[in-house]
C-alpha cells in the first residue's frame, strides 16, 4: 500500500517536471536554454525508468537508463562545441 502511495506521488512529480522542462525546451531564449531543458528532460526520463524497474523488478529498464546517459552525454558535447564554435567566429 505505501509503496503504491510512493509510486503515484514520484509519478505526479517526475510528470510536473517534465511538463516543466518541455515549457523551457518552446520557450527557452536561447540555444544553451534549450539544451539545458533538453538534458534535464532526459534526467526525468532516466528516473521514470529507473522509477518503473523499482516497481517491476525488470532490470532490462537500466539498458534504456544507459542509452539515455550516453544520448545526453553526446548531445551536451555537440551544443557546447557548437556554442564554442560560434563564439570564435
Amino acid at each position: 500500500m505505501m509503496m503504491t502511495i510512493v509510486a503515484w506521488v514520484c509519478g505526479v512529480l517526475l510528470s510536473l517536471a517534465g511538463a516543466a522542462a518541455v515549457v523551457r525546451i518552446v520557450k527557452g531564449p536561447s540555444l544553451l536554454d534549450r539544451m539545458l531543458a533538453s538534458d534535464v528532460l532526459l534526467i526525468i526520463i532516466a528516473s521514470a525508468l529507473l522509477l518503473r524497474a523499482a516497481l517491476t523488478g525488470d532490470l532490462i529498464d537500466l539498458v534504456f537508463v544507459l542509452i539515455v546517459a550516453v544520448v545526453g552525454f553526446l548531445g551536451a558535447v555537440t551544443v557546447a562545441r557548437t556554442v564554442a564554435a560560434r563564439e570564435q567566429g
